[in-house]
C-alpha cells in the first residue's frame, strides 16, 4: 500500500501562518479594546497592565499592540491627534547601520525614501510613524501605506521567534509623508521613555506565559524539591518585577511631562530589571521542566522563541554603562569624615564587627528614586542607543 504524501502548504500563504493569525488578533484588538487602554499619564499603571497581559496571551500580538498603543501616544503628545477608525499604526524607528530612510521636502509636504528594517505588522498596519533623516536633522512622519512606493520586502523575516510580527523590511519609494513633531522631536518627547517601559511590560507578559507550565504543575502537585525552587525563583522575579512595573506607571502620573527629570533614569531601570527577569525566568523554567514543554507543548515552545527575540531589543550592556553613569549622580561623594545619620542615636560601636560600611548604605538607598536627565542626548548614550530606536 503507497500512502499518499502529505499536501505542502506554503507557510507565508496559509491562512493559519503566524503573521496571518496575528493579523487577525491585532485587528481584532484594535477595533474592540484599543481606545479603552490609556494614555500615558492617565492611569498608567492600568495601560502597562494591559499591555503585559497582552504578552501573556501572545508576544507578537503584544508587539503589534504596543505600537498601535504608542502610535496613538506619539500622535497626541506631538500632533495633538489620534488614530481614528479602521486604522491600524506601527511605529517603524529601527536605525541600525546601513543607508537608512531619506525625507525630502516637496511643495507644503514631504516624501520618504529608503528601506526601513524591522517593521513589525508590514503587511497588516494600514498606517506608520516612520523615522527618516532629513536635511535639517533626524525627524518622525506619518505615513499612509496604501501609497504603491510602499512595499514589504518578502524574504527579510524569516524568525522563528516573533515570526507572528511580521517584522520585514519596508521599502519606500517617493512615498508622501506628514511630519510630526520638530526635529528629534520623537525621541526628545518625554513619553519617549514612557513608551520605552511599555515594551518592557510586554517582555514582562511573556515571562509570565513562560512560567505557566511550572505554576500549573504546582497546582497539580508534580513539583519536585528542584523544581519548587526553580517555582520560588521565579515568583520572587514576577512579583518584583510586577511592583516594579506598576510604581513605574504611578511615578509617571504624577510627573507625565518629566519636570523633575527622571524618566531616563526611571526608564533604564525598569527595562534593565525586566530584561534580567525574563532571562532568568527562562533559565529557571528550562532547568525545571526539561525538554517537555518545548516539544510537546506549543504555546509554551512559541512564548519561549518569541520571548528569546523581543527581549533582545533591550540593549543589554550599553543601557546598564549609560544607567551607571547616571546612577552616581544620586549621591554625593562619601569620605572618612563623612557624618552617618543615625536618628536613633550613635552606633555602639563595640557592638559592630567593623567601621560603618556608609559607601554600601549609600548604594543601598531606595532604588525607586529615579534622577538623571530625561533627555537622551543629554546623557553619554547616543540617541540611537535609546531604548524606542530598536522598535
Amino acid at each position: 500500500m503507497n500512502a499518499t504524501p502529505p499536501e505542502v502548504t506554503d507557510p507565508v500563504r496559509s491562512p493559519r501562518s503566524p503573521e496571518r493569525r496575528t493579523a487577525d488578533l491585532f485587528a481584532h484588538f484594535v477595533e474592540r479594546e484599543a481606545s479603552g487602554v490609556p494614555l500615558p499619564g492617565r492611569s498608567t499603571a492600568h495601560r502597562f497592565a494591559v499591555l503585559s497581559a497582552l504578552g501573556r496571551r501572545d508576544l507578537s500580538l503584544a508587539r503589534l499592540a504596543e505600537g498601535h498603543l504608542d502610535a496613538a501616544a506619539i500622535l497626541h503628545e506631538l500632533d495633538d491627534s489620534l488614530p481614528t477608525e479602521g486604522e491600524r499604526w506601527g511605529v517603524w524607528a529601527a536605525r541600525p547601520p546601513g543607508p537608512g530612510v531619506h525625507a525630502t521636502r516637496s511643495g507644503q509636504g514631504w516624501r520618504i525614501s529608503g528601506v526601513k528594517p524591522y517593521c513589525s505588522g508590514a503587511r497588516s498596519c494600514t498606517h506608520a510613524l516612520v523615522t527618516a533623516d532629513a536635511d535639517d536633522g533626524y525627524r518622525l512622519f506619518a505615513v499612509a501605506l496604501d501609497h504603491p512606493g510602499a512595499q514589504a520586502v518578502e524574504g527579510t523575516w524569516p524568525a522563528i521567534g516573533m515570526a507572528g510580527s511580521d517584522s520585514l523590511d519596508v521599502s519606500f519609494t517617493d512615498v508622501p509623508a506628514r511630519a510630526v513633531g520638530g526635529v528629534d522631536g520623537y525621541v526628545l518627547r518625554p513619553g519617549f521613555q514612557h513608551g520605552g517601559i511599555g515594551v518592557a511590560a510586554c517582555w514582562l507578559g511573556g515571562a509570565h506565559a513562560v512560567a505557566a507550565p511550572l505554576y500549573g504543575r504546582a497546582a497539580a502537585g508534580q513539583l519536585n524539591g528542584h523544581a519548587a525552587a526553580h517555582l520560588g525563583a521565579v515568583d520572587m522575579l514576577l512579583h518584583t518585577a510586577d511592583t516594579v512595573l506598576r510604581q513605574a506607571g504611578d511615578a509617571i502620573d504624577a510627573d507625565p511631562f518629566d519636570v523633575r527629570e527622571e524618566a531616563r533614569v526611571r526608564s533604564l531601570r525598569v527595562r534593565a530589571l525586566a530584561e534580567k527577569v525574563c532571562t532568568e525566568v527562562l533559565e529557571h523554567v528550562g532547568r525545571a521542566t526539561g525538554a517537555g514543554p518545548l516539544c510537546r507543548d506549543e504555546r509554551h515552545a512559541r512564548a519561549v522563541a518569541d520571548l528569546t527575540v523581543y527581549v533582545r531589543q533591550h540593549h543589554a550592556e550599553s543601557n546598564l554603562a549609560e544607567l551607571g553613569r547616571l546612577a552616581t549622580t544620586d549621591f554625593p561623594a562619601v569620605t572618612d569624615s563623612t557624618p552617618v545619620a543615625d536618628p536613633v542615636g550613635p552606633v555602639p560601636v563595640a557592638d559592630t564587627l567593623g567601621p560603618v560600611p556608609v559607601a554600601e548604605s549609600a548604594a543601598g538607598a531606595n532604588p525607586a528614586v529615579t534622577t538623571g536627565p530625561a533627555n537622551p542626548a543629554n546623557s553619554a548614550t547616543s540617541v540611537a542607543d535609546a531604548p524606542e530606536a530598536a522598535r
